[in-house]
């Protein structure tokens, strides 16, 4: 079967796609044909090499965290799901191998009806991010959210579990997405210079907690939330020297061990897409063999949504 992997850092031209042996579905997994597989900002930068001090990986590294597909292997014990299911879910974080015609997911749901397979593909990863992070946040209703970097693939998934929980949410985001945001309830503001100021104006009585996807404003972010332990990063690799806490699910690190991932996140999301309640951008959709293309766009970091891949 076809596989997308890399076997050195580099551009995004180090990434190919090769033929591999097909995988099998272990205890508590199950294997599907791939209908679309999300490419992660986290495996855009590790390819590129920034990461390689934070995240140590083996080469050849075979790429993709979450997919989505129709089950065609069920292993012994595993209950709730038939072969010809159509599921979404993600694969084991330190095998991952989701870019590719076949994929074994440790976790997964029921594909909401709602969902075209490219909104599914890359929805499992954003969804258990989100989850974590306010999980570990305590975030509830009444509470006032700020979420940095808010309309990007994850944070404009953070935004929408966010509200879901009752949460007022402020949300950064540059200013040709701001009408994106407030079509899902957010109060958008910008980047940059003067962000204590403007949020202070909508939020007069303060945040509660802050949700960073985007990095670079831990300063702000924590005169904001008032406390370092009120702010959760998911970009900030400087975040020990602030006091915050960088929460991930890749390996142990420099940058710390992973926290648990939250996969109870997935039954949130499907539930919520059921009543019309998450929306998950998707900003292209590329065949498998285009896989340079996508990291390409994943570079720029202003993809305006979800990267994924289709057969």
């Amino acid at each position: 079967m076809r596989a997308v992997q890399f076997a050195a850092y580099g551009p995004p031209s180090v990434v190919h796609v090769t033929e591999v042996p097909e995988p099998h579905a272990g205890p508590g997994e199950i294997r599907v044909a791939v209908r679309a597989s999300g490419v992660a900002a986290g495996e855009v930068a590790i390819r590129s090499g920034r990461l390689r001090d934070l995240v140590p990986v083996a080469f050849p590294f075979r790429t993709g965290f979450d997919a989505a597909g129709v089950v065609d292997e069920v292993s012994d014990g595993v209950t709730g799901v038939r072969v010809g299911d159509e599921v979404f879910g993600a694969a084991h974080p330190a095998r991952r191998g989701a870019n590719a015609d076949l994929a074994v997911l440790t976790a997964w749901a029921p594909k909401p009806a709602a969902w075209s397979w490219e909104e599914a593909g890359g929805a499992a990863g954003a969804a258990e991010t989100a989850t974590r992070v306010l999980d570990r946040l305590a975030v509830a209703a009444g509470q006032t959210v700020l979420v940095q970097g808010a309309a990007g693939a994850t944070g404009s998934v953070v935004v929408q579990f966010a509200l879901a929980r009752g949460a007022t949410v402020i949300g950064t985001a540059s200013e040709r997405n701001h009408a994106f945001l407030r079509s899902l309830g957010v109060a958008p503001t910008t980047y940059g210079p003067g962000l204590v100021g403007r949020v202070g104006a909508l939020a007069p009585a303060g945040v509660d907690a802050v949700v960073d996807c985007a990095g670079g404003a831990l300063p702000d972010l924590i005169a904001l939330a008032g406390d370092p332990a009120h702010v959760v990063t998911i970009a900030d690799f400087t975040a020990r020297e602030h006091g915050v806490h960088l929460s991930h699910g890749a390996p142990a690190s420099e940058a710390g061990a992973a926290d648990p991932l939250a996969w109870h996140g997935l039954a949130v999301a499907v539930g919520l897409a059921e009543e019309g309640r998450l929306r998950v951008p998707v900003a292209a959709a590329f065949p498998l063999d285009e896989v340079v293309s996508a990291h390409e766009l994943g570079e720029t970091r202003h993809a305006g949504g979800k990267i994924v891949l289709v057969p």
